[in-house]
């Protein structure tokens, strides 16, 4: 038997090293894919060395996010407390490094919403939270929109109605990509599924709120914190939108004139009933009275329900169901079984036809303003059997506009139970 040289050795260890030398960049890839973290250096080494660390995550879209940006300034701060710069500019430029996700980011929302970071006290407050999620889910997956759902206090003083600020300042920075933040309480649901915001509306505003302009605007003398709902609003990923964000928040708990600003909104709304400073009279009080700097990028929104006060509106539920059912006895294609995907296709369809009929329509957004169904906290005025009742219906009643895509509605608007949708209406009318 042959002897083994070293020379023979050498080589059989530099052939082992070969061999595995494969591997161990393989493994150190995935088990070390972030072990270089500045982006400057990442952007400079080049895609090619990093192949390797790019996960199915990033496989979504053609852009490398390895790019110099504002993401990579120091500076940078995600703090309603600190006024961001030059948004308009570097959001453009991101977009323009990301250009998959700049194809068609005019119409782009993200719905933020979000609870408390601890559990409910109300004892089936979680339950319906849950479905109220659930329904905003629902809207987002038929439409194509994005959910951020939060259940942290971005800032450690803004809680209660004033946690959304925070929320939605860090969404836009999170989310360049969106054009619009669309902000729901989480006791609000959508009940019109197949109703699609019309954006175009809002081509020269930055923020849509249901109000009435005289309430807002006028009337000084009897002024209302209700004459608008801040509940429900869009806002649009701008400088004008962050500024205004940073200025209304300087009337919220993290000022050191908090108590003073009770003062003043309880003396200008003589209808508001507690004495410290809330989201909605803070900012009803900022577009009157800097009325030339915010009213023209401002859309009060008055001709659908972008949010509807739920004692208006649960009692006709049933009525309206009739209502639509009459259209579709008219129209076979309304009735066809279809693609939950083919949703907005049908509803254009059901929109021509109520042009022409004198339907009442559903409401787009139910809010169950002072039902607090998390804290049980509910307005006296009414008891909390009928917010949580109601909270059902609503939700029920909007389930039956997704579920019947799946084949099944709700036996009656008070029930979870569900039975078949019957099918004796064939028709071969609209997209096959």
């Amino acid at each position: 038997m042959a002897t083994l040289t070293h020379r023979t050795k050498d080589w059989s260890c530099f052939a082992v090293a070969l061999l595995f030398l494969p591997l161990f960049i393989i493994f150190w890839c995935f088990a070390y894919p972030f072990t270089i973290t500045n982006s400057y250096y990442l952007w400079r080494i080049g895609p090619s060395l990093l192949n390797c660390a790019q996960t199915d995550a990033n496989l979504h879209h053609q852009d490398h996010p390895y790019h110099i940006s504002f993401y990579d300034d120091p500076e940078l701060s995600y703090s309603v407390e600190n006024r961001v710069t030059n948004w308009d500019e570097k959001r453009k430029h991101w977009l323009k490094h990301h250009p998959s996700y700049s194809a068609g980011a005019r119409d782009r929302v993200l719905l933020v919403t979000g609870s408390q970071p601890s559990p409910c006290k109300n004892p089936i407050g979680d339950h319906l939270l849950l479905r109220l999620f659930k329904n905003k889910v629902d809207y987002c997956r038929i439409h194509g929109y994005d959910v951020f759902y939060n259940h942290a206090f971005l800032h450690p003083k803004m809680d209660s109605y004033w946690a959304k600020l925070p929320i939605i300042l860090a969404a836009m920075m999170a989310h360049p990509e969106a054009e619009w933040i669309w902000w729901m309480d989480s006791d609000a649901a959508v009940t019109d599924m197949e109703f699609k915001i019309p954006l175009d509306r809002y081509d020269n505003h930055n923020l849509v709120v249901h109000g009435w302009p005289d309430m807002v605007y006028d009337d000084k003398d009897n002024k209302s914190w209700t004459g608008l709902n801040a509940g429900v609003i869009l806002i649009r990923n701008c400088q004008w939108s962050m500024d205004l964000i940073n200025e209304w928040a300087q009337m919220g708990p993290n000022s050191p004139n908090y108590e003073k600003w009770g003062q003043i909104l309880r003396a200008t709304f003589k209808d508001k009933p507690f004495p410290l400073p809330d989201d909605q009279s803070s900012l009803i009080y900022l577009l009157f009275t800097q009325r030339e700097k915010w009213e023209n990028k401002t859309y009060l929104e008055g001709e659908y329900y972008l949010e509807a006060y739920w004692i208006g509106v649960v009692g006709s539920y049933d009525n309206i169901t009739d209502g639509y059912e009459e259209i579709e006895k008219g129209a076979n294609e309304l009735r066809r079984r279809h693609a939950e995907r083919d949703s907005e296709w049908y509803a254009k369809l059901r929109e021509a036809r109520m042009k022409n009929e004198t339907t009442v329509r559903r409401p787009f957004v139910t809010h169950f303003t002072g039902c607090q169904p998390c804290s049980g906290e509910h307005n006296p005025m009414y008891s909390g059997d009928s917010c949580w009742n109601q909270i059902r219906r609503a939700l029920n009643f909007a389930d039956n506009q997704v579920l019947r895509n799946y084949g099944f509605v709700h036996t009656d608007l008070d029930s979870s139970s569900v039975i078949s949708m019957p099918f004796d209406y064939p028709s071969s009318d609209g997209p096959s």
